[in-house]
């Protein structure tokens, strides 16, 4: 099994890219964990024209077979017991790969919304971007522990 995140920025925080690097050592028993980082447009930009550069460089990496899950605001809010169910749902549907897609701070285009097959919230809390990355990994792991009957969703 393979997840993929696709992700718009840099991780600048020492802690968080650590927390990133162990919850990826954590799933490596449960599947591979590919991380793409593609790059935020300069903050200078009308936000229409980095919404669009930022989604061009993602939608450039996404592969036309991939299952692709889409964090958004709108998103499904799922809590960590059917959160698993959907992974579980995801990775069949993706041929035992699935694709979440972490747009920049403005969010991500039309194009890139259209392109998903699903939308997660991951909170009704705003979270800088690479904490939701930390957080989306660590809900990942869980889903797994929980799908092996393993005690770590308490």
């Amino acid at each position: 099994m393979r997840v993929l995140i696709r992700a718009v920025g840099k991780i600048r925080e020492p802690w968080i890219r650590d927390g990133i690097a162990e919850f990826t050592k954590r799933l490596s028993r449960y599947c591979r964990v590919e991380i793409e980082e593609v790059a935020d447009a300069p903050d200078t930009l009308p936000v229409e024209r980095v919404l669009q550069e930022e989604g061009e460089r993602l939608l450039a990496r996404i592969r036309p077979s991939e299952f692709v899950v889409l964090s958004a605001l709108d998103g499904e809010r799922l809590d960590s017991l059917v959160f698993s169910s959907r992974l579980n749902q995801w990775l069949e549907e993706g041929g035992a790969q699935v694709t979440f897609v972490l747009g920049g701070s403005n969010g991500v285009s039309p194009a890139v919304t259209a392109r998903a097959n699903a939308r997660l919230s991951l909170s009704d809390l705003t979270f800088p971007h690479a904490l939701a990355r930390l957080i989306l990994l660590e809900q990942v792991y869980r889903a797994f522990r929980i799908r092996s009957g393993e005690p770590y969703h308490k």
